[in-house]
């Protein structure tokens, strides 16, 4: 049975100054918002984890998005410095705030998923940042202290070789993060919608490093037909010549693979995934859901019911809307929602490794043995 528990959305873009640190919400705080991502963790039954981020992309009247929340503070001239050493990191916060005379005006907690610093402001605590760490530091060993005008965190990395481009979400330090946890495995993007897989491929392509490969593209060059005229011609034979581009390209690495949307391609069906198991998979999923609440409910029931192949992706982006124009938006939340996948286990590239090494062969993620045979199911030792 599914289950889901709420996590960090990434940074809001706001109207504020640049030298504002981006702010961080729990999705129970009240946001208003133009682009919203909220993430849920679902449990499958092969045990391998879910994790949908549903996204508002209605524009705003003003183009300007807006995040309000009476628990949220920032003192106006507050910025901040961020190193990251070989086993800890260390944030720097220049308080102005004339009422900060002790540590005891200072709140600093942390534990494995969260740091949250609170300043005394008009007599009363307010939450300055809070920021997902999703168990990357040993919180029993964070030190804190302040110093003439500046509050100074120290943080304990759990693992040293992951680098920290910067404290907060941003598109920089998620793609640097998470270039280095992909481990050079390719993502394939699978939906509704071609355009949307395209164009959201291209930003991801771009911040990682990657290659940005387009199946609708590569199916038209080498069948010399388009897309149309082939589905005129059977019902099947899109999904075919696909599943054919698939597997030449399930050997690739650092690649994302832009697939064809809709139920003409082959990701849409179940019994043509076995390439696409070779990377990690993302349904950008078109959403009529009106809230966060609806987003979560209706991402849940795609994975329980099974009913397209999209439900096998590792991944599960709801989009609300579609406009070109925040098709850097999705790409962030994606690879926010990625970092989360890996993280939760680290040994999943290299799970996909293993599969590409053995040929493909449909066992994701339950990998049978060397000599394991998928047409009979027979021959692993």
């Amino acid at each position: 049975m599914a289950v889901a528990s709420s996590l960090w959305a990434p940074s809001c873009i706001s109207s504020t100054p640049s030298h504002i640190p981006p702010i961080h919400f729990k999705p129970t705080i009240s946001i208003s918002v133009s682009t919203s991502p909220i993430f849920s963790i679902h449990q499958s039954s092969s045990s391998l984890l879910h994790r949908s981020n549903s996204i508002n992309l209605r524009r705003p009247f003003n183009n300007t998005l807006i995040c309000n929340s009476s628990s949220t503070f920032f003192t106006p001239t507050t910025n901040y410095e961020f190193s990251d050493g070989s086993d800890e990191v260390e944030l720097r916060l220049w308080l102005r705030d004339e009422s900060i005379q002790t540590s005891k005006d200072v709140l600093v907690d942390a534990d494995e998923s969260f740091l949250t610093i609170k300043m005394k402001h008009d007599g009363s605590f307010r939450t300055a940042m809070e920021i997902s760490l999703y168990d990357k530091i040993k919180p029993a060993e964070t030190i804190w202290l302040l110093d003439d005008d500046q509050l100074i965190v120290n943080l304990k990395k759990q693992d040293p070789d992951v680098k920290w481009p910067d404290i907060t979400e941003t598109w920089e330090s998620l793609t640097v993060g998470v270039m280095q946890l992909l481990k050079g495995t390719s993502v394939y993007l699978v939906g509704e919608s071609s355009e949307i897989n395209y164009k959201v491929s291209r930003e991801l392509a771009v911040g990682l490093g990657y290659t940005p490969l387009d199946t609708k593209e590569l199916l038209e060059t080498y069948t010399k037909q388009t897309v149309d005229s082939l589905i005129a011609e059977g019902s099947n034979a899109v999904a075919e010549t696909e599943s054919a581009i698939l597997e030449s390209l399930s050997s690739h690495i650092r690649s994302v693979v832009a697939t064809i949307g809709g139920q003409h391609g082959a990701a849409a069906s179940g019994d043509r995934w076995r390439h696409l198991y070779s990377g990690f998979t993302v349904w950008l999923s078109q959403s009529e859901a009106k809230d966060e609440a609806e987003a979560k409910e209706e991402a849940r029931m795609n994975i329980r019911s099974g009913r397209n192949g999209f439900s096998n992706a590792d991944v599960v982006v709801k989009v609300s809307g579609w406009d070109s124009d925040y098709s850097k938006t999705v790409a962030q939340a994606t690879l926010s929602a990625l970092k989360q996948l890996i993280l939760s286990d680290k040994k999943l590239p290299g799970k996909k490794g293993l599969y590409i090494r053995l040929g493909c062969r449909g066992d994701w993620p339950n990998i049978k043995p060397p000599g394991w045979d998928p047409a009979t199911g027979t021959g692993a030792v």
